[in-house]
């Protein structure tokens, strides 16, 4: 299991209210987003939502967890976007040569 997309999975489903709709952010399927999710919850040890046919609730464990996910993705992010700038920029020496 990818620990990174599972993680970015859990938070799609709780930020979408529904594993469907999670799944249809992440162009997956409905099973594999479910399988993710508790291929998830079994590699921590806890169940981190609370889920009926209508509905899906966090316990205590998946908010806390949560909030830790969400800082990973948002650090992940920085980490890249720090990377694209520095490649934007142009960096060294520039020379320039022209006729007197």
């Amino acid at each position: 299991m990818d620990k990174l997309n599972a993680i970015a999975a859990f938070v799609q489903i709780v930020d979408r209210g529904s594993l469907t709709a999670a799944a249809e952010v992440l162009n997956k399927s409905l099973p594999s987003v479910v399988r993710t999710l508790a291929m998830l919850e079994d590699s921590l040890g806890v169940r981190l939502l609370n889920r009926t046919t209508r509905r899906s609730s966090l316990t205590g464990e998946g908010r806390n967890y949560l909030q830790h996910c969400r800082k990973i993705l948002a650090d992940l992010e920085d980490a890249e976007q720090s990377i694209s700038a520095r490649q934007a920029e142009p960096a060294g020496a520039l020379t320039i040569t022209a006729p007197v």
